[in-house]
């Protein structure tokens, strides 16, 4: 048999393609990331976190990728703009929705000056953030979401100092509050308009397009728009059309089907006299988390650069029929900028397996004769119908369980029953070779071991539960060893929905995931990657753990190859409960009254009495997730 390899490792995980030249495994079986900077060996990173005395699970984010995914992105716009003659330029924006981490937003906006690039709010605290760090005049703040006369009054004054604030229209009683906010301060805002497309997009969000959905103006709001605007004399505050056909799009034929509509909306308001100087295609450039290229809803059937053609030779193409002058293109990618970025770490504590002996006793061993069939039957599976030798052994399995309720059968029986029964399954999946009968389909899950790891899905991974987003999974080290178990991850939390059941695949979605034989005294680190977009916002504190411990990582050419640029604490057990109102004072005082009963009781020394509050009190000071 051929020694397992790392190559083979890269194959089984899909890494080349999910990875994006980014992530590989070395020749150590290591998981790395490799940057403009240099290479980054994660496993060596965790290591020399845990001698820190830094505690797992951890979030470790990466910079260095950050700015590669903006570099690729803005870059790229770049290259298709010139090699199309192009008369307009890229003009990207962030949507801070997608991560409002302040280092994260900080790493784009870094970026402001060499690529123009701005960001996107949504809602008051979004637009302070955007005020606050970008002051690029040039660089664009949208202001999307729905819209108060305080927040337009702070995006219209916010002109006065220099930024480039544009105010998009989404519904049709905020233009109004425009107007009013710009009377009030003296100000000219700059507004746009999002348009509801008849196009629909693909995918997991495809519902956020088309007459239903939650924002936008219909082609006739928008004429009416233009009409209020060009009756008081405003029509030049109207700079940029908008539309957005949802997040994570799947097929590169509906985004080209939204441009087109949206490009001929463009050039109509144009032609009417319309001075629109930007075309905003919002979001939705997708991520293969998957690799698998297709337009399955964790996927995408389209490459960043098939996407960039299609956006500037679509635009460009209808501006030319129409002799529109060519728009400055907006996009406001998020999901494919941040998503690489961040990925968390997480230890193995305990493995679990549906125990059962190797081989079922020889009929002679036993004096159940439904051990002694079950036997004969793992001695006769055929691997050409290996579904009738499972019925057969359900039907004794059942059978032993009827007659236990009975009390025909004792718990010796059942439990070799079981055991037997579970033992046969395993054969049948060993000899049988894929694609599986859709009766046996579901034998590699049951069988599955269960690898419980310290961290939460519901705080780390909302979307894999929430809506079963798959992420790549896989060991961060070992990957020169072949794996020998089938697993599934179930989390710290008290929850049956609190694990991972579905992971990545080419071409579907696997039940279990390859791992290793955990060994005594070694950790066994697993990574869950692509982890960047929306994950650490829309975590939820069941079970009340909190944010885990992060990292900022930049590779470096010294000896260690990489420094720790922020250590950001995760949350203790303290500020959690603070979180929901809980204070420290409130849960003492009603433990020390206990204590003191207990004393006049006697109930209690005073020594174990210290030793128990003290016990308290460092619990409150604690991470919330395991030691």
């Amino acid at each position: 048999m051929a020694r397992w390899t790392v190559a083979n490792s890269r194959d089984l995980y899909n890494v080349e393609a999910w990875g994006a030249g980014l992530f590989d495994v070395n020749d150590q079986g290591h998981a790395i990331v490799t940057t403009p900077r240099g290479k980054l060996d994660i496993k060596q990173i965790v290591d020399d976190c845990v001698r820190r005395g830094i505690r797992l699970p951890l979030l470790i984010r990466l910079p260095d990728v950050l700015e590669e995914r903006v570099n690729a992105l803005a870059g790229t716009f770049r290259d298709v703009i010139a090699e199309e003659s192009y008369g307009g330029r890229y003009r990207g924006v962030y949507p801070i929705k997608v991560n409002q981490e302040r280092h994260i937003v900080e790493d784009i906006v870094a970026n402001e000056r060499r690529w123009g690039m701005g960001l996107e709010a949504g809602s008051k605290p979004e637009l302070l953030i955007a005020l606050a760090r970008v002051d690029d005049p040039d660089a664009l703040i949208i202001i999307n979401g729905y819209k108060d006369e305080e927040l337009i009054m702070m995006a219209v004054a916010a002109r006065q100092l220099g930024r480039n604030t544009i105010i998009v229209i989404e519904q049709p009683w905020e233009l109004p509050m425009v107007i009013k906010a710009a009377t009030a301060l003296g100000v000219r805002p700059a507004i746009g308009v999002r348009v509801k497309l008849g196009s629909s997009g693909s995918g997991r969000w495809a519902e956020s397009s088309g007459d239903r959905a939650k924002f936008g103006l219909t082609v006739r709001e928008i004429l009416d728009l233009v009409k209020k605007l060009e009756a008081s004399g405003d029509l030049d505050m109207l700079q940029l059309l908008h539309f957005h056909i949802g997040s994570q799009v799947t097929s590169i034929r509906s985004l080209g089907d939204a441009v087109h509509e949206g490009a001929r909306v463009f050039t109509a308001l144009g032609t009417a006299g319309v001075p629109l100087r930007y075309f905003d295609v919002g979001g939705g450039l997708a991520v293969d988390y998957d690799g698998s290229r297709t337009d399955f809803e964790s996927s995408m059937n389209y490459d960043l650069r098939e996407y960039v053609s299609v956006v500037v030779r679509t635009i460009k193409a209808t501006c030319d029929e129409a002799e529109i002058a060519h728009p400055d293109i907006v996009t406001e990618s998020g999901r494919s900028l941040v998503a690489h970025s961040t990925l968390l770490v997480t230890q193995v504590l305990d493995s679990a397996s549906i125990h059962g002996p190797s081989e079922i006793p020889a009929e002679e061993a036993t004096d159940h004769q439904s051990v002694k069939s079950l036997r004969k039957i793992y001695d006769n599976i055929n691997s050409r119908a290996p579904q009738r030798s499972y019925h057969e052994a359900m039907a004794i399995r059942d059978d032993a369980f009827s007659r236990f309720l009975l009390g025909a059968a004792d718990l010796e029986e059942r439990a070799m029953v079981e055991e037997a029964f579970y033992t046969i399954c395993r054969r049948i999946v060993r000899l049988t070779r894929e694609p599986m009968h859709e009766e046996l389909e579901s034998l590699p899950r049951d069988l599955a071991d269960n690898y419980f790891c310290n961290f939460s899905v519901f705080q780390s991974v909302p979307d894999s539960w929430a809506v079963g987003q798959l992420f790549p999974i896989m060991p961060l080290s070992r990957l020169d060893e072949k794996p020998t178990r089938q697993g599934i991850i179930s989390d710290l939390t008290c929850d049956s929905d609190g694990k991972i059941d579905k992971f990545i695949d080419r071409r579907d979605v696997r039940r279990t995931l390859d791992l290793h034989d955990p060994k005594e005294g070694e950790p066994y680190y697993l990574g869950i990657f692509l982890l960047g977009a929306y994950q650490e916002t829309l975590g939820d504190l069941h079970n009340l753990f909190g944010d885990t411990n992060a990292i900022h990582v930049t590779a470096t050419s010294d000896t260690a190859g990489y420094r720790i640029d922020n250590f950001i604490e995760g949350d203790t057990v303290e500020e959690v409960l603070g979180y929901l109102q809980y204070s420290r004072k409130s849960l003492l005082e009603p433990l020390r009254r206990s204590v003191e009963r207990a004393y006049g009781d006697g109930t209690l020394t005073f020594e174990v009495g210290n030793r128990l509050t003290e016990t308290f009190l460092s619990l409150l000071r604690a991470y919330t997730y395991l030691g």
